[in-house]
């Protein structure tokens, strides 16, 4: 397995790697950087070049995982890396590229997208939705039938009760407490959460 981004997120895939046996681990990134601790840095090949490797992007800004998964497009073929810590329910679904960190609990018909990060001590109940770059950060608790949209980072220690549809490319403060429905592109804060910022898009 390829880990692109030799980061500190790249750091904790590694190890979500090692927890479950990958048999060879590489590492690449566009800066020249040290090794990461026995694993050698190497350069990416040429865009457009095809890996022979599956890979997960080590990237934990999940507007530049976005685009950094599109300018590889389908020269790279992307694995998902589950720690052999994680309890996720057989009848989940985990899209391409998407990294589950340990302790995290996914419980039944949960679906998730491409490339999202569910991170250490993630609490995601039942028939959870999340949408393709979503970041659900450590000790965050989403409960059952919550919707999040692609590229939703949800901060460390936030919780949304059952049912809460948020939207697509939202920001939500680290112990934030979610009530209400969000909308598209905004950014809140608090308990109960409120909205102080509503972007135009997600750039």
């Amino acid at each position: 397995m390829i880990v692109y981004g030799a980061s500190g997120h790249g750091k904790v895939i590694i190890e979500i790697l090692e927890s479950i046996s990958a048999p060879h681990i590489a590492i690449w990134d566009d800066a020249d950087r040290e090794p990461v601790w026995e694993y050698p840095v190497q350069r990416p090949l040429p865009a457009g070049e095809l890996v022979n490797d599956q890979m997960i992007i080590s990237i934990g800004i999940n507007a530049t995982r976005r685009k950094v998964a599109e300018r590889l497009g389908s020269a790279v073929s992307f694995g998902t890396a589950v720690h052999a810590d994680a309890c996720i329910s057989k009848r989940t679904s985990i899209g391409e590229g998407t990294v589950v960190m340990a302790g995290a609990v996914v419980n039944a018909d949960t679906q998730i997208g491409r490339h999202c990060i569910i991170n250490t001590c993630a609490s995601i109940d039942h028939d959870c939705v999340l949408g393709d770059y979503v970041h659900i950060s450590p000790n965050a608790t989403l409960s059952g039938d919550v919707h999040v949209g692609e590229g939703t980072h949800i901060g460390a220690g936030a919780t949304a009760i059952q049912g809460i549809r948020i939207g697509k490319w939202c920001t939500i403060g680290a112990g934030t407490v979610i009530i209400k429905d969000i909308p598209d592109y905004a950014t809140a804060v608090g308990n109960p959460a409120r909205i102080i910022k509503i972007k135009d898009t997600e750039k």
